[in-house]
């Protein structure tokens, strides 16, 4: 079975609704119409695969010339991708560092070793 796409010889089409698709299933969608989709500031976007368009233009439903370009923006699923928090935490460490005490020697006949004791000033 062939598919035709939508709006085949008229030279207009929908916009489909591609928030919420993966962005290779959204390329696809807009393909089978005869639209191209791009991503503005996404160099790799004919690679990307698992991220999920989170909004678009023009809007769904719009009539277009075929062979218009649909602009998406994308975000990583839930859970995925993303670095965390990233501003700096607190309590911050004390300023100048640990010190380093060494017990003084004891006289005497044998060596000591010394006792390093760590703390904060």
């Amino acid at each position: 079975m062939r598919l035709t796409p939508e709006g085949y010889g008229t030279g207009a089409v929908r916009v489909p609704r591609l928030v919420g698709l993966m962005a290779v299933d959204a390329r696809e969608s807009a393909r089978a119409r005869g639209l191209v989709v791009d991503a503005p500031g996404r160099p790799d976007f004919p690679h990307a695969v698992v991220d999920y368009v989170v909004r678009q233009y023009p809007q769904p439903g719009t009539p277009v010339p075929r062979h218009s370009v649909v602009h998406v923006w994308l975000d990583f699923g839930e859970g995925e991708g993303g670095g965390g928090v990233r501003e700096p935490r607190g309590p911050l460490p004390p300023p100048g560092g640990l010190r380093r005490e060494l017990e003084e020697p004891r006289g005497g006949g044998g060596a000591v070793a010394p006792l390093v004791v760590l703390g904060s000033p």
